[in-house]
């Protein structure tokens, strides 16, 4: 059958049998719907984005971090998680990603769970009285604070530690260590000077505990996200032009940075 003319026709005279393998639009679509499903899918039940706001979780997260956290490590276990990514239980060292009253959702580092005997000693952790190693943790200057660094403390003298907590703590506080109950996590920040953590408002429940950081998927420089942290330089800078503004927005060697 001779060829009517137009683009179809230069396309076939160009690669002949090339039409016939394309999709029709019914087609295409079909399979643009189902890309779509599969991405709200995994968005709804197995990853899920998040923005770092704080300086808490420094160097490991930044402020301007988005990340992508896996759900399902810490689901109950059932045929949806071990057919798509393997469930796991909560373990010494993760970053978890949890529910707070106040604020909604917050990321920490677990550094004791259930059974636990922990005290801190300088900022640094102790468990069931061996010194931790921690890679991850930073001490950035800071005024000293004899609760916050040598936890648990016996004098109740900040304002910022929640009264429930404090007695609950002397409860669970013999010979200096505070032992962890079961179905608790207490979490610390890896700034472990300018964190909002366990220390001063509790342990965070097995329930609470939502999800895994995996990977960085982009991350906005300081300037950028306007994000606020502890020593954030308000200094202006020299104008610099288009090319280093555009490149400059983002902190490109972050991007796709495995968390752990």
């Amino acid at each position: 059958m001779k060829c009517p003319g137009g683009l179809s026709c230069a396309v076939e005279r160009r690669w002949p049998g090339l039409m016939e393998q394309l999709p029709t639009i019914p087609e295409a679509g079909a399979s643009l719907l189902r890309t779509i499903v599969v991405a709200l899918f995994v968005l709804t039940f197995i990853v899920e984005p998040f923005l770092i706001p704080s300086g808490s979780m420094e160097p490991t997260l930044l402020v301007g971090d988005f990340l992508l956290a896996n759900r399902q490590v810490f689901a109950p276990s059932g045929p949806l998680g071990r057919l798509i990514l393997p469930y796991g239980k909560v373990q010494r060292g993760d970053i978890v990603v949890f529910y707070h009253p106040k604020p909604a959702l917050l990321v920490k580092r677990v550094v004791g769970v259930p059974g636990d005997r922990l005290r801190l000693v300088h900022g640094h952790v102790w468990i069931n009285g061996k010194p931790v190693y921690e890679p991850y943790a930073r001490f950035r200057p800071s005024v000293p604070d004899a609760y916050r660094d040598n936890f648990p403390w016996k004098v109740y003298a900040d304002p910022e530690i929640n009264p429930d907590w404090w007695r609950q703590m002397r409860r669970l506080t013999h010979n200096g260590q505070l032992t962890i109950p079961a179905g608790e996590y207490f979490v610390l920040g890896d700034n472990r000077n300018h964190s909002d953590d366990s220390r001063f408002w509790g342990f965070v429940p097995r329930r609470a505990i939502l999800a895994k950081p995996l990977v960085i998927y982009f991350s906005l420089n300081e300037t950028a996200s306007k994000g606020r942290r502890e020593g954030a330089n308000d200094r202006l800078t020299k104008k610099q032009g288009f090319v280093a503004n555009l490149t400059g927005f983002a902190r490109w060697n972050r991007i796709f940075r495995v968390v752990h």
